[in-house]
């Protein structure tokens, strides 16, 4: 089962973007994101929307996706055009998934060069793929890097065998330091994503965990708690009582240990689940994903994708929209010269501070105490209180989460929304 869709008002066949997005694009960055709805198996804790390749055909089969998904980009550059968008350079590109390695790489290469074409590439562009470890290979990851990608995101999860077999994930923990090695000798960045929380494993565990991803010698750590949606089939485990999962207190435990470790290796947090070293005075974050947390503008290609642009305009700062779910009517539409969209959203004034305060608390710049209202202000004085924000950065008007506060970033929203 994949997640459904939001709620929102319906979108127009034909794709048209009210011309008031262009209000302010200049000043915005771009980016793009690409998604590949292809799994091997699907894992039991999964709820993105993933298929295996049996499950699909037509436009939406793996051979043919490429072509179906330039389809959409080309579309997006004479939609932007007609609203009055301002030609920009994509700033960062970001392949999710599923597992876009499972398709060629030639393939994923085509996709980035209609990105290209359509908008042109900024020279210091951050262009990741995500990628499980058994999904490549130094040929593979040679015609990503010679066709412009920079960054690969390997699904790590975990280096201990029970772990990954509790998680249903496919690969031998015994090649993570193989694929990093490959990608770091053909000069791309690296970044490896870990998984903690997973039922039975131990902080022992974890903690070997890590350290193998330490090991490597990567830039960037990325490290999320595991949630188990309803409708999953581990979902429906922990409901029979095959799987137990972790109380919040083990959680904590295997967050601290983690920003423990990662920092005495010298990976600074960044943003609430994400670590990464710096490197001649830049810290090698990633780009992509803080284009989202900052409000940056970008178009989500792919089933179930969302894309959003911003405005100047008062009353209207902002469209959200997406994509059809299921990667079949995405293709039909397409081929139909239909948008893939199913609905979208207007982000009002208040709205949009809303967004700017739930996502600028995740990241250690944290945000300014005057995007917040009156009373809300008022609360941040009893969180420093609690040792939950920092009290240097709120005297100097800006709302930072301590290490305890992130463990509690759900509870600092709500406190400073509501």
């Amino acid at each position: 089962m994949t997640p459904a869709l939001p709620d929102g008002d319906p979108a127009p066949d034909d794709g048209t973007l009210p011309t008031w997005v262009a209000s302010g694009a200049a000043d915005r960055r771009f980016g793009v994101y690409m998604h590949v709805p292809f799994c091997t198996v699907r894992c039991g804790y999964c709820d993105f929307n993933t298929y295996t390749a049996s499950e699909l055909g037509g436009g939406a089969s793996q051979s043919a996706y490429a072509t179906t998904a330039v389809s959409e980009i080309e579309m997006a550059g004479r939609l932007m055009d007609a609203a009055g968008l301002p030609r920009r350079e994509v700033s960062t590109v970001f392949v999710g998934g599923g597992t876009p390695t499972l398709l060629p790489a030639r393939d994923l290469a085509t996709m980035l060069a209609a990105v290209r074409s359509t908008w042109g590439l900024a020279e210091d562009v951050e262009v990741t793929t995500e990628a499980n470890p058994d999904s490549v290979t130094p040929e593979s990851l040679k015609v990503l890097a010679d066709a412009g990608f920079t960054r690969v995101s390997f699904g790590m999860q975990s280096a201990v065998p029970s772990v990954l077999a509790t998680l249903e994930r496919t690969h031998d923990p015994r090649r993570i330091p193989d694929v990093v090695r490959w990608a770091r000798d053909l000069g791309l960045d690296v970044s490896l994503d870990l998984i903690y929380g997973t039922p039975g494993e131990t902080l022992d565990d974890w903690r070997t965990s890590v350290e193998s991803a330490l090991a490597t010698g990567v830039d960037h750590v990325s490290a999320y708690a595991l949630v188990v949606e309803q409708g999953t089939k581990m979902a429906a485990q922990v409901r029979r009582g095959q799987l137990t999962l972790p109380n919040e207190d083990d959680q904590a435990a295997k967050y601290e240990l983690a920003d423990d470790l990662l920092t005495e290796a010298g990976l600074g947090w960044y943003e609430v689940s994400n670590w990464a070293r710096t490197v001649d005075g830049v810290q090698r974050a990633c780009r992509h994903n803080l284009a989202y947390w900052r409000g940056d503008d970008w178009w989500g290609v792919g089933p179930g994708a969302h894309s959003y642009l911003g405005s100047d305009v008062p009353g209207t700062r902002g469209l959200r929209w997406w994509n059809v779910k299921h990667p079949v009517r995405y293709a039909n539409r397409l081929g139909q010269g239909l948008s893939p969209s199913a609905g979208q959203e207007t982000l009002d004034d208040a709205s949009a501070q809303l967004e700017r305060v739930m996502l600028g608390v995740r990241l250690r710049e944290g945000f300014a105490t005057a995007d917040l209202s009156p009373r809300a202000r008022t609360a941040v004085a009893q969180h420093v209180a609690d040792g939950l924000v920092d009290g240097r950065a709120a005297i100097a008007g800006r709302v930072v989460l301590t290490r305890r506060g992130r463990l509690l970033a759900d509870t600092v929203v709500r406190d400073l929304t509501d």
